[in-house]
């Protein structure tokens, strides 16, 4: 359920309100019964938790590269390396 945020146009009294979407927006002010106007909110954000999203479906391509970050060896081995390539470090 969305959170409206409403103020009066009288008194400017501002305050938020929990209300389904086909609910009917307040019009009168509960501390003067001035006219009120349902604002235009930025809501919450978007938060994606646990595994099935892009981060983890779609890894970067990381697991082809050597541990230096290079697509291949510097030492011309066929396999990546597990410490830095030609014993740099």
């Amino acid at each position: 359920m969305p959170t409206y945020e409403y103020e009066c146009g009288v008194c400017g009294k501002r305050f938020e309100r929990f209300q389904s979407m086909s609910e009917k927006p307040l019009e009168t002010c509960p501390e003067c019964g001035g006219k009120l106007e349902r604002l235009l909110g930025t809501g919450a954000g978007f938060i994606l938790k646990g595994s099935g999203f892009h981060a983890t479906d779609y890894p970067e391509e990381s697991s082809s590269r050597t541990r230096c970050g290079r697509a291949t060896t510097c030492c011309g081995r066929e396999t990546p390396c597990d410490a830095p390539p030609c014993g740099n470090t």
